[in-house]
């Protein structure tokens, strides 16, 4: 299938819709994932239009696999996390809903299950502590 520059991800890229942005460069976006699964999930994109991994251009994946290695040790340290879950899905028998390429960045407590990934959307306030949260431990 070829890329629909219409998905979500590309409209947040666009700045059609809003997001806690926790990091940008030349190539690549963080923020806040509106339903999380835990305190601190974040979403690593590449600004290149990509649906997933089996298509994504590897020097795509060159710029983004070390930023979601940054983030992922940024959400650990900002949430005091036990440990980081990194998750990325490709087509619809694998769980892929958006199709923008993208890795969940999701802090995670011993013990502590994974809330359902539902279509409840997060309190903006907190999204936004979050974020804040987050861009601190990758400042720092």
């Amino acid at each position: 299938m070829s890329y629909d520059s219409n998905n979500i991800f590309a409209k947040i890229l666009r700045g059609e819709i809003p997001s806690h942005r926790v990091y940008e460069d030349e190539h690549t976006v963080a923020f806040m994932d509106v339903m999380p699964q835990a305190n601190g999930h974040a979403l690593v994109i590449p600004k290149a239009a990509s649906r997933n991994i089996l298509d994504a251009d590897p020097e795509t994946l060159s710029h983004l696999l070390p930023v979601v290695q940054k983030v992922a040790k940024a959400a650990k340290e900002a949430f005091q996390a036990d440990g980081v879950t990194v998750m990325q899905f490709n087509e619809p028998a694998a769980g892929q809903t958006v199709y923008h390429l993208h890795f969940h960045i999701i802090p995670r407590v011993e013990g502590a299950p994974l809330r359902p990934h539902s279509g409840t959307m997060e309190d903006q306030g907190v999204l936004a502590a979050n974020a804040e949260k987050l861009r601190k431990a990758l400042a720092g």
